[in-house]
């Protein structure tokens, strides 16, 4: 294969990874790390150097027009990104000491977990009661819908800022925007409305992965021609994931994401036990 053909199939195969990434808020590095170590055999560091790279530009994609559109919320994305950020570096400097295939397993780990999280339904809470820390903060907003805005107010503020620390980790440790514990944050404990919770979740992953790209680059594991590739992939699919999702009803593409993350779960723990990653 020449470098050519291996650019142009690494550049379709993040593209797809930036799509399903923007449409779950999950971040395209969940699909893009396993398929260039499994798929590509790339060493599993210079993947996830790659990935941060990618996940700074998908935010950068996503975010804007999610912002524009009214959903993300940025005044509790930067508050939360005090803890992610925290996080992120805790993460990035545990690369050096945990192998390649403990991280791997790891990984497989998240990206099952993962699946778990976007396969769970949102239940239609009852109104809550007003949250005097979030009031406080100031961590409430209104996003559009059929019926016209509709307002939130955060609630458990500490619980989400808590779990916030460990998406940050995670995504140090394993190049991914850890979406999934970050919506998992702002959906299941601070009570935030589903598309606020994943719009917010594309806007904070750029933030966190850049506190730890610097950290992987000057360890020698972002090279240059992988990464272009990669990233202009996962921006090109993260601008068309964002008008898809606000257009339409995401929970088929969720399963489908769901079903390949599964698949890809499964094959990284297998060859972390294997001994090949």
């Amino acid at each position: 294969m020449s470098t050519l053909e291996f650019s142009g199939w690494i550049f379709g195969s993040s593209v797809l990874a930036g799509l399903l990434g923007a449409l779950t808020g999950l971040g395209g590095g969940v699909v893009i790390v396993p398929v260039l170590t499994l798929l590509f055999h790339i060493d599993i560091r210079y993947a996830i150097g790659a990935s941060l790279v990618s996940v700074i530009a998908t935010s950068s994609g996503a975010a804007a027009a999610y912002v524009r559109e009214g959903f993300s919320n940025v005044r509790i994305g930067m508050f939360l990104e005090i803890a992610t950020t925290l996080g992120a570096l805790v993460g990035a400097y545990l690369t050096a000491i945990a192998s390649t295939h403990v991280i791997g397993f790891i990984f497989g780990a998240v990206l099952l977990y993962s699946a778990y999280a976007s396969m769970r339904s949102h239940p239609e809470d009852a109104k809550c009661a007003p949250n005097a820390l979030a009031l406080k903060l100031n961590l409430q907003g209104s996003y559009p819908t059929s019926h016209g805005p509709e307002c939130y107010v955060a609630q458990n503020v500490p619980g989400g800022f808590s779990l916030m620390f460990v998406a940050g980790a995670l995504s140090g440790l394993l190049g991914i925007g850890s979406g999934a514990v970050k919506v998992l944050a702002m959906d299941r404990a601070m009570r935030l409305p589903f598309k606020v919770s994943t719009t917010t979740s594309n806007f904070m992953i750029g933030v966190t992965a850049a506190a730890s790209a610097g950290i992987y680059l000057s360890r020698g594991y972002i090279s240059p021609g992988l990464a272009m590739p990669v990233m202009l992939g996962v921006l090109a699919g993260s601008l068309t994931g964002t008008r898809i999702l606000v257009k339409a009803k995401v929970k088929t593409l969720r399963l489908l994401f769901a079903g390949v993350i599964i698949l890809l779960g499964i094959e990284m723990i297998y060859n972390s036990l294997a001994g090949r990653l």
